[in-house]
């Protein structure tokens, strides 16, 4: 009997102990979510002297100011790329291109092509078909998001000539409207973003200061005015 006992005892001070054991305070967790990095765009500009931003400084170009102003609004951007050159015509991006194979992947893609196509003389519809064949390409670029893609229309490079300003529109800008007629139609079939800036680079037919230094292209200040225009839309994008 007196065995018995004390294997009960035995137990009753085990159990005991245990409990104690279970009341111990449970050491604290951080309930903190761990910090996420910010997501990290890229962005690709194809195009011809308006993307390379002849006659202004690298950081003059419009997709080097919006870069910049991204920055600014603390947004993590890695610096554009550009496939872009003087006197690209249509053909000569595609060509471009396919020589430089890239074959990364951009969260936003810019794509302004065509004022060597109406300067050379080259018909409406052969611009038409290759124009198209650049968008593919910028919709490949932007993993095939439409609303990652961004067609800018042509600027009105006439108002800058000094035998084409009595008039506007005159000859060059009745042309240029056929051929940004053509890139918007084709933008609004592949549901891609359009940024109309042709009417803003008609300002500088009043303001010199909307023109660089070689009298032709835009200045820093006429890109500025594109920015303000693309900023708005992309950052939408972005939240």
């Amino acid at each position: 009997m007196k065995i018995i006992i004390q294997f009960l005892l035995i137990i009753l001070i085990g159990n005991s102990a245990c409990d104690k054991k279970s009341e111990l305070p449970q050491p604290m967790t951080d309930s903190t979510p761990p910090m996420t990095e910010k997501k990290k765009y890229s962005i690709l500009g194809l195009g011809d002297s308006y993307t390379y931003g002849q006659n202004v400084d690298t950081s003059e170009r419009y997709l080097s100011q919006l870069y910049t102003k991204l920055t600014n609004q603390k947004y993590n951007i890695q610096y554009p790329k550009i496939i872009a050159r003087t006197g690209w015509r249509t053909d000569d991006l595609l060509s471009n291109i396919k020589i430089d194979g890239d074959k990364n992947k951009y969260d936003f893609v810019f794509l302004l092509i065509g004022v060597n196509n109406e300067y050379q003389g080259l018909s409406p519809e052969s611009y038409r078909s290759e124009f198209v064949s650049c968008l593919d390409k910028a919709l490949a670029f932007a993993s095939g998001i439409s609303d990652h893609v961004f067609v800018v229309s042509i600027p009105d490079y006439s108002v800058t000539r000094s035998q084409d300003r009595q008039s506007v529109p005159n000859a060059i800008s009745l042309r240029l409207d056929e051929y940004n007629k053509i890139n918007r139609e084709e933008a609004d079939k592949k549901k891609v973003n359009y940024i109309y800036i042709t009417d803003d680079s008609r300002q500088a037919y009043n303001d010199a200061t909307l023109i660089a230094s070689d009298g032709l292209h835009p200045s820093e200040k006429m890109y500025s005015q594109w920015v303000d225009k693309i900023l708005p839309i992309i950052t939408k994008k972005m939240q």
